[in-house]
């Protein structure tokens, strides 16, 4: 039996997009005499769908789109993720269900049965559990039906969440020779070695292969490597699609010892950072062409190292051609800002403007000076500064429909670092859950591995991170070093570790991690009007982290909060 994963990118709600990358798959399929097809999870209505699942018009049309694609299906057998409606009785209308069939008729439907509501996910607000295990026979060989989660059972990686019963506990005592797992399962920076793990461990206990099909591509905020794969009980795998690329591979399913004939994976581009950076162009990318948002991309560069990073980003995702670099000085940039931003877009081979704000901004200051006195200069002065440049940046991709590029990284948006209405303007941030050190980290791998050349200059690399608002001014003058300053905040926001134990961790004084938890508590409001972040870790700003917009924990922590 030849069985075949496809590793497809959807987009949630178009289901004439989704429906046609499904056929192409299947007439193909057909010519090469693929037995079994197998789409991810809720391929046809695209993940996740979210609330135009509270549409009662596009659960029937989804619904109506499953139930021709079925009709449409031949000689090869189909598996693909689609949404059905749940039983009589159910409290809720829907179910996510994996659909089988051949020659027109649905062969089963199984309902998911663990419903994730933690991080990302909210299952649950849609859809019925389904309650029982489901499997089918195909050609004579017993096989398992799991959607996602099902496997997962209670080691996902936010740790955070428990279910009650194990789908796969259940398909152990049907002896199947193969479980299929359709899913939507969302990138992070570790994930794919926890996933290995648990598909080892799970296909361990049932005694057979488990052949995982995961979605790829970006939905906003949300990445999906694929990682598509087939795992046996030894731990071997085979055939392991590449990350961030649609694709397929195909496994030979086989009676004896030696069930599955196929190439075994090489592990190909494990690299960490190559995956980061892969995901990264795809969010980008994927962003522009979902969203029909624009086809060419413009930024700030600043002569910084989060830019850079940036502006690379951007090139690799729609071109050089395609985008815009504008260089904005005042009177506090150092020259060395202007001619490395020269540098950077002569490298990578972007069109750079350069724009003097200092007669804007000495404008603005003469104005304000009536209402503003003898005060001393300070944060409003500074960020007049960001803002104008965030009204040339917004005011150029309004004239020329371009789609402008937030630049700013998780270390700045966790203290609130960055400037609302000037440096956070945008219509996506593609660096904003990766933290300081992580863009020094990726932006020297660029140069060392992508490009095997300098592209990003030694200069911005070496140089002193600064906002460049006053004079002499470095980001040390605000902040810790962020050598420091980036455990405490991975500690806080990932592990969701407190005062104490952090304090335990590191060299900084009580006084001063007190405080910086405290800015990343107050500064929400900055987060919550942020544009979108590429997620990348296990708690990003934006969907995977949801505090509250107004609260009183940061001024309590020290009297009611654990103590050693």
């Amino acid at each position: 039996m030849k069985i075949r994963m496809v590793q497809m990118n959807p987009t949630p709600g178009d289901l004439e997009g989704n429906i046609q990358q499904m056929e192409e798959a299947l007439r193909q399929a057909g010519t090469d005499g693929i037995s079994l097809l197998i789409f991810p999870e809720m391929a046809l209505p695209g993940y996740p769908p979210q609330d135009l699942l509270e549409q009662p018009a596009f659960c029937e049309a989804s619904i109506r789109a499953s139930h021709e694609f079925v009709s449409r299906t031949g000689d090869v057998t189909v598996a693909f993720g689609t949404i059905e409606h749940a039983p009589a009785g159910s409290r809720r209308p829907l179910c996510n269900v994996v659909t089988v069939a051949r020659e027109g008729t649905r062969l089963a439907t199984a309902p998911k049965q663990l419903l994730p509501s933690y991080d990302v996910f909210n299952e649950e607000r849609y859809f019925e559990p389904g309650t029982n295990c489901h499997w089918l026979d195909l050609g004579g060989y017993r096989i398992g039906l799991t959607v996602c989660e099902d496997l997962w059972h209670n080691e996902n990686e936010s740790g955070a969440h428990a279910y009650h019963g194990d789908p796969v506990a259940g398909l152990v005592s049907l002896n199947p020779d193969l479980v299929l797992n359709l899913s939507a399962s969302p990138y992070t920076r570790q994930k794919h070695k926890l996933r290995r793990t648990v598909l080892t461990r799970r296909a361990r206990e049932l005694g057979a292969p488990i052949v995982y099909c995961n979605q790829v591509g970006a939905q906003a905020e949300l990445l999906f490597e694929g990682d598509s794969m087939v795992v046996m009980p030894d731990g071997t795998v085979f055939q392991s699609l590449l990350p961030f690329e649609t694709g397929s591979e195909t496994v030979e399913l086989a009676r004896g010892s030696d069930r599955i004939l196929g190439k075994q994976a090489d592990d190909k581009n494990e690299d960490e950072l190559e995956r980061l950076f892969r995901g990264l162009v795809t969010g980008i990318r994927d962003y522009l062409t979902k969203s029909r948002a624009s086809e060419r991309l413009i930024l700030g560069l600043s002569g910084g190292i989060d830019s850079a990073l940036v502006a690379v980003l951007a090139a690799e995702a729609v071109g050089p051609e395609r985008v815009t670099a504008l260089t904005l000085p005042s009177g506090f940039s150092s020259p060395g800002s202007v001619d490395d931003s020269v540098l950077l877009a002569d490298a990578l081979g972007v069109t750079l403007h350069e724009l003097s704000i200092e007669e804007m901004y000495d404008q603005a200051v003469r104005s304000l000076a009536p209402l503003f006195g003898d005060r001393p200069f300070g944060v409003a002065e500074e960020n007049v500064q960001s803002r104008i440049r965030g009204l040339l940046l917004m005011a150029m991709a309004n004239k020329f429909g371009d789609l402008l590029l937030t630049t700013g990284n998780k270390s700045e948006l966790a203290t609130g670092y960055a400037t609302l209405y000037g440096d956070m303007n945008g219509g996506l941030n593609p660096i904003g859950d990766l933290y300081k050190q992580d863009v020094y980290a990726l932006s020297r791998w660029i140069n060392d591995v992508w490009y095997g050349r300098e592209v990003i200059p030694v200069s911005i690399l070496e140089k002193a991170p600064s906002a460049e608002l006053r004079p002499d001014q470095t980001d040390q003058d605000t902040l810790p070093p962020y050598d420091l300053l980036d455990p405490v905040l991975e500690a806080y926001l990932e592990r969701r570790l407190d005062l104490d134990e952090i304090d335990s961790m590191t060299t900084l004084s009580r006084a001063t991690l007190s405080k910086l938890l405290s800015l990343v508590d107050r500064n929400e409001f900055k987060r919550y009007q942020a544009p979108p972040i590429l997620k990348v870790t296990a708690r990003a700003f934006g969907m995977g982290r949801r505090w509250p917009l107004v609260q009183g924990w940061s001024h309590n922590r020290e009297r009611f909060g654990p103590t050693n």
